[in-house]
């Protein structure tokens, strides 16, 4: 079967849906694949790369007339049109809000798979086109704020005074929002985010940003991977947590999404209104409806008070080479799928879930929407109740006479240890008891990402002991000798294990 892979006719789509490097791993499954002249400009592709990689360049409608053609944006009603019968269309179609487009399909008689249905299970992540152009989406989003921010992102201590950091606010931790997060944390701002799934908070707390929930409002667990509407009540709880931050921050990244439906609005215009001058918010969900109010497609608007509200609907392909490599890698791996026998036959098989999620039109047959597929961690059912069984017999709780016998034994200890020490011992003893305390609560709080620089630490203190007790070595008493000795041991051991570790940590950064 022929592969083809026309230009991309869609005003500002810099993408193309097959790279060099993807059409090699397309040949290698028996496919022929032509590539319409000049389709990877835009990506920095030439012809003469695609040749190289085994394909052939053709017309336009070579391209279109293939058995199978790759497609990034959504086909044109002019571009359907060019589709052979029988053909078989993978691109990015939105089943859920473009109807007319499967009757365009349908009239066709084409099959078509849309990449943005793949469903959100494990054995379909290669396929994930969604989540691949979210990720590119959110890293450019940060981007474009820092550029239209026009201030550092990270704060400095200069000559010429105290620069503060930049703070962020994403709401959603999806996909997007995460890439967003870690980029705007690596550039150094403060990031906060929002999410109506605790499940999240973690993941954001591992790219270095701060959750902020909700207060005392209802989390949901998603059972799509999708989120879901909300309540009302959230939504007014929300709304008060985005004021609040609204008035604080400099930059909002919004990336809520609803599959199927137009984005939630977020940020109102009186949050917008209570922003300082000079701030940004980027607005991700604008081609959907926008989740903030003023935001319009593909365009910056300054507000009255001197806020930009940027609404690109492009962002993926502001990384035009990335995207399209990621894109292409995605087809890649549904052609796999489809190729089982490697041989160049494209086999569509609807008993598979995720072939089945995908196709929106089969040889003119519409059937979309698809079954619904389960794939998240929501709450397992209840277990089917057993007969009961004799819970094991418990250990019998210590008597309190048997505890204030144990506390009386070591106070009387306690006591013959004072009664007979010299009084410089009683006081070693009580700075040594005092610096264990102290010792527990500062370090047991220290932040993980420390521990390394605190291991110096120690082993500098470590270092002190040692040669306080070599000093001590010697000494008119045999107990103060004995117990230098064992201070060295344990402080050398505590400094060679603390160096030990230490290489065999930055071992993992070493290439090669």
């Amino acid at each position: 079967m022929l592969i083809g892979v026309p230009r991309e006719g869609r005003p500002g789509e810099t993408r193309v849906a097959a790279t060099p490097a993807t059409v090699r791993q397309l040949t290698g499954l028996g496919y022929g694949v032509v590539v319409e002249s000049g389709a990877g400009l835009a990506s920095s592709f030439l012809d003469e790369s695609y040749v190289g990689s085994g394909a052939r360049i053709g017309s336009t409608s070579e391209a279109w007339s293939a058995d199978v053609v790759l497609h990034v944006a959504k086909p044109t009603a002019e571009e359907v049109a060019r589709l052979r019968r029988g053909a078989l269309l993978v691109s990015l179609l939105t089943p859920a809000l473009d109807s007319e487009l499967i009757d365009t399909l349908a009239a066709q008689s084409v099959t078509a798979l849309a990449m943005d249905a793949v469903p959100r299970i494990s054995r379909a992540q290669s396929l994930d086109v969604l989540s691949s152009m979210a990720n590119i989406a959110g890293y450019r989003a940060v981007v474009e704020a820092a550029h239209a921010f026009g201030r550092f992102f990270t704060g400095q201590v200069t000559a010429a005074g105290k620069v503060p950091p930049a703070k962020v606010l994403v709401v959603g931790a999806g996909v997007a929002g995460l890439a967003a997060i870690g980029a705007a944390s690596r550039l150094g701002a403060i990031v906060r985010a929002a999410d109506v799934r605790a499940e999240v908070a973690e993941q954001v707390r591992s790219l270095g940003g701060e959750y902020v929930a909700v207060p005392d409002a209802e989390q949901q667990v998603s059972t799509d991977g999708y989120a879901r509407e909300m309540s009302d009540d959230y939504h007014r709880r929300a709304a008060e947590l985005y004021a609040e931050q609204a008035r604080d921050v400099d930059i909002i990244i919004t990336t809520a999404l609803i599959p199927g439906r137009t984005a939630p609005r977020l940020i109102t215009e009186e949050m917008v209104a209570s922003m300082r001058p000079g701030s940004v918010i980027v607005d991700m969900a604008a081609d959907q409806g926008g989740n903030v109010a003023g935001s319009v497609p593909n365009q910056v608007v300054t507000t009255a008070n001197g806020v930009l509200i940027i609404g690109y609907t492009d962002l993926p392909g502001r990384l035009p080479a990335q995207a399209s490599q990621l894109f292409g890698t995605n087809v890649v791996n549904l052609m796999k799928l489809l190729t089982p026998g490697k041989d160049g036959q494209a086999v569509l098989a609807l008993d598979d879930v995720v072939q089945r999620s995908m196709t929106v039109v089969r040889n003119g047959e519409k059937l979309w929407p698809p079954p619904q597929v389960q794939v998240s961690a929501a709450p397992a059912a209840a277990p089917v109740a057993r007969p009961a069984t004799p819970a094991p017999a418990e250990k019998p709780a210590a008597s309190p006479a048997r505890t204030f016998a144990v506390v009386g034994l070591g106070a009387v200890l306690l006591f013959l240890v004072t009664a007979f020490s010299p009084g410089r011992l009683i006081e070693n003893l009580t700075v040594f008891a005092l610096a264990i305390v102290v010792g527990f609560y500062v370090i047991g709080h220290v932040h993980h990402a420390l521990h390394t620089p605190l291991m110096s630490v120690t082993n500098a203190i470590s270092g002190i002991i040692v040669v306080g007790a070599l000093l001590q070595m010697g000494h008119a008493s045999t107990l103060v000798t004995v117990l230098a000795f064992v201070a060295i041991l344990v402080a050398s051991i505590n400094v060679f294990g603390g160096f030990a570790v230490t290489r065999r940590m930055l071992r993992m950064f070493t290439r090669g």
